[in-house]
């Protein structure tokens, strides 16, 4: 059996640049992908220009994602939805944007994994899931309390759900990137006082694209990374191992 040919992929948060650039490239590999989000008419324009089915559910509510996911049959799953908050530091931080991040971040990506194995576990073929965290809960990063704090209990996630559901042939891996200089990050991270010293510290000295991102985690849905699982991969230009 080839290697996307083993059932549906879900990809959550799949209307934002590595959402989209994931389901663009599963789909040029003929895998049979579900994009989700909550904006219906983007992703029907996501629809027509790769293929995909769609699927539209609010990651912040239990209800919506069983109703969605129940009885849905899944292989693979890549929690890519999130929100990246606000820039401040533990003194300043506003508490209900932390709470906010951590629904959607951590918690949306849970209620995810905890319906889409159940139709994995029922199917028996096993699966894998890849979730979208980042260099942010591999390393202190200024401003980042409520980003990086969600992404590191995204990476409990990943490690818990790679021991639970390794049993039933399901690996679970976490990919970590870096910036994608997107108009969203380029707020922040394009000011020169932010960006040259970061890049100065990076081996590779750039932002990663979006494709760079997801083509790791197509390799992680692959048969070539059959025997991973509960790895925490950084693509990030070698930032967090300087």
């Amino acid at each position: 059996m080839a290697d996307y040919d083993k059932g549906a992929i879900l990809v959550t948060g799949a209307t934002g640049g590595i959402g989209g650039a994931t389901v663009r490239l599963l789909r040029e590999k003929g895998a049979d992908v579900i994009a989700a989000g909550r904006d219906a008419d983007r992703l029907a324009e996501l629809a027509a220009d790769t293929g995909c089915r769609t699927l539209a559910f609010d990651l912040t509510s239990e209800d919506s994602v069983r109703d969605a996911l129940d009885g849905l049959d899944l292989w693979g799953v890549v929690n890519c939805g999130g929100w990246g908050g606000e820039i401040a530091t533990p003194m300043e931080t506003d508490i209900s944007v932390f709470d906010k991040v951590m629904t959607i971040n951590a918690r949306g990506a849970l209620l995810v994994t905890k319906y889409a194995s159940r139709s994995m576990i029922r199917l028996g073929r096993g699966g894998a899931i890849v979730n979208v965290s980042s260099q942010a809960s591999l390393v202190g990063l200024k401003g980042h309390i409520s980003y990086g704090s969600s992404k590191a209990a995204l990476d409990n996630i990943t490690r818990v759900s790679a021991l639970e559901l390794g049993p039933h042939g399901i690996r679970a891996n976490g990919v970590h990137p870096t910036v994608v200089m997107t108009p969203m990050s380029a707020w922040y991270w394009g000011r020169p006082e932010v960006e040259e010293p970061f890049l100065a510290t990076m081996p590779l000295g750039r932002w990663a694209t979006e494709a760079e991102i997801a083509a790791p985690i197509a390799f992680l849905l692959s048969d070539g990374a059959s025997m991973i699982s509960g790895v925490s991969l950084p693509i990030d230009g070698g930032y967090t191992a300087v």
